[in-house]
């Protein structure tokens, strides 16, 4: 972010649960340090809202990594700079319906609607256009050439400067780099149990620490000749027999020979700060879309990023301005109470334990609030409640958010907002303001939000020139 005043985030229109006048409501970037949640059941515009967040914080010049589980997030590659109806003409599938109305005319619709929608929050073509201009999106396709490729195991195989920073934060990236592959092996991935995880970290961290990189035919090799007499008190061999040794070599080397384990290891690099950097004067927006990907490639995967998001957060210098933000929509599976722990959970909480003195803050996205690990609710300072489906999330909800000294925050107040809100209607929780209880309407996205995203539509946004894929 450059210098000078800080741009507030344009939301929507706000009024106080009480009643009264609704009118335009800004908020300041680094309420969101102390992070944020989103809730809402299908059709509450929950991803309306986010979408908004998104693109004020951009606007705001903060940059934002967006984790992308259903296919939404790309909508921002369909932030049309003019109101034209031929900008609408290539993504009208899903919108209407033939006896409705023809594409021409569906286009018209919707472009008039894009219009005056806008128009009502203040919002001019040119203001589309600045955005635009203001922002480098990237969308990143791990497996796949749709958008950018990414090494996903660059943490391993391309040495990255937090290793001179931070050991530590090196240590847990190749951690779960490790346990990636180790998964995908068929092997137990535990860091704390498995014995080939730990053969392999310690081959691996010694490299860092000597300042090669761990690229798995290296580490192969090594597994068989062992540079290292001792694996914590008992020599390599009792620690781990040639013959098991011998056997690991194998799998990786068979891994190491698929076609399709290739995808995973070109691309650009797991490098946060190189995401982050603006360029030219652009705000970076980088989208890492896993929607194509099975659960467990999902898992894995995002487990390493989130790894390396943390590793990168822990290398700054504390502040107590926004300097970043990172989004998770629909976090279904990927971060649940206790006892499930998968790879994404761990570095998730530690992110909304830590990111605030470093100034990252995280958004997390779902429609269930049953899916989130309590240590996360507890975390969030920015609430943003719409329509639950079912009275346990609303108990839920109202029992993390009642507050007895301020007006119309008792449980049974709340529990009565949170029943009867409209679609498009949020109740707001924000624990730097005063009050800190609203109702809010989010304003209308910039981009044209069609729903999601197939990699066939991405590769067709980017093919058009909507915003240009950085190499």
């Amino acid at each position: 972010m450059t210098a000078g005043k800080t741009r507030r985030l344009f939301l929507g229109a706000a009024a106080q649960p009480t009643g009264g006048k609704a009118v335009h409501h800004h908020l300041p970037p680094h309420h969101l340090v102390t992070h944020g949640v989103v809730l809402g059941m299908t059709g509450s515009g929950k991803t309306g809202l986010l979408m908004v967040m998104v693109e004020e914080a951009l606007r705001s010049r903060v940059p934002v990594i967006m984790i992308d589980v259903k296919g939404d997030l790309p909508n921002l590659l369909l932030a049309f700079p003019s109101f034209q109806a031929s900008e609408f003409g290539p993504w009208l599938e899903g919108h209407g319906s033939p006896e409705e109305a023809q594409p021409a005319d569906l286009a018209e619709q919707l472009a008039g609607e894009r219009q005056r929608e806008l128009g009502g929050w203040g919002i001019t073509a040119a203001d589309v256009a600045q955005f635009r201009a203001s922002t480098e999106l990237r969308v990143l396709t791990p497996g796949s050439s749709a958008g950018e490729p990414v090494h996903i195991l660059s943490s391993l195989e391309r040495r990255s400067s937090v290793w001179d920073v931070d050991p530590d934060a090196g240590r847990a990236a190749i951690s779960a780099a490790i346990s990636l592959v180790l998964r995908l092996l068929g092997k137990d991935a535990d860091p704390a149990r498995s014995r080939e995880h730990v053969l392999l970290s310690v081959l691996a961290e010694r490299r860092m620490r000597a300042g090669q990189s761990a690229e798995l035919g290296s580490l192969l090799d090594e597994v068989l000749t062992a540079p290292v007499e001792r694996i914590g008190a008992l020599d390599v061999e009792e620690f781990m027999p040639l013959k098991e040794r011998k056997a690991l070599a194998a799998a990786l080397n068979t891994l190491l020979a698929s076609p399709t384990f290739a995808s995973w290891r070109q691309g650009s690099s797991l490098d946060v700060r190189e995401w982050l950097t603006p360029k030219e004067g652009r705000t970076p927006a980088v989208i890492v879309s896993v929607a194509h990907l099975d659960d467990e490639e999902r898992t894995l995967v995002l487990g390493v990023l989130l790894e390396e998001i943390l590793a990168y957060t822990r290398s700054l210098p504390g502040t107590r301005r926004l300097r970043a933000l990172v989004v998770f929509d629909e976090v279904y599976g990927l971060l649940p109470p206790h006892p499930a722990n998968p790879p994404t959970k761990r570095p998730t909480v530690a992110l909304m334990k830590q990111g605030r003195a470093f100034g990252i803050g995280v958004i997390v996205a779902t429609q269930n609030p049953m899916d989130l690990d309590y240590r996360t609710l507890s975390n969030a300072g920015f609430w943003a409640v719409g329509r639950l489906q079912t009275d346990a999330d609303r108990e839920r909800v109202v029992d993390s958010l009642a507050n007895a000294n301020e007006p119309g925050s008792s449980e049974a107040e709340l529990s009565e907002l949170i029943r009867r809100l409209g679609k498009r209607w949020f109740l707001v929780r924000d624990v730097h303001s005063t009050p800190n209880t609203l109702l809010l309407q989010p304003r209308w996205a910039l981009s044209f939000l069609r729903g999601p995203m197939t990699l066939g539509d991405v590769r067709r946004a980017l093919e058009r020139g909507r915003l240009r894929v950085v190499a």
